[in-house]
């Protein structure tokens, strides 16, 4: 359970950052806002399908703004943090029935959805970072082990 715990702790402060970074550089890079959106709306299918529920009509590359992505940003940290809090290591490799949007029924266990949730975010915050480059800003470090150390 630490290491998902970590993996979470890192994700929030992953995000918090890239939340920083775009309101710095004050981007109106409408593709960074999509990218960092689709990032924290997956967060929240991703939740909805762990607490049993039908996630297949949630969207999931809307553009938001970056104040409604700060807010979604902190929802969904407290969603995840009772989450978790209430988990024990015995239930982890429990399944979880799903269907995506095209309504294929998947099982994968909590485990495997919370460690791909937790490296989600990561693939794209690097596109993100591009864009910033791309528009002369500096990239934000979200490494793991840059969380680790701090």
């Amino acid at each position: 359970m630490k290491t998902l715990e970590q993996m979470f702790l890192h994700l929030d402060w992953a995000n918090q950052r890239i939340i920083e970074a775009l309101q710095t550089n004050k981007t109106e890079d409408e593709e960074a806002l999509r990218l960092f959106s689709h990032i924290l709306l997956a967060e929240r299918i991703w939740l909805t399908r762990l607490e049993g529920k039908d996630s297949t009509k949630l969207p999931i590359w809307t553009v938001e703004s970056l104040s409604r992505c700060q807010e979604m940003a902190r929802e969904n940290k407290e969603k995840y943090d009772a989450y978790l809090s209430n988990l024990t290591e015995d239930i982890l490799d429990e399944p979880v029935i799903y269907k995506n949007s095209r309504q294929t029924e998947f099982h994968s266990s909590i485990r495997a959805i919370l460690t791909h949730v937790a490296l989600h975010g990561q693939y794209h915050r690097g596109q993100i970072n591009k864009l910033l480059r791309l528009a002369g800003a500096e990239p934000v470090n979200v490494d793991f082990i840059t969380f680790i150390r701090s």
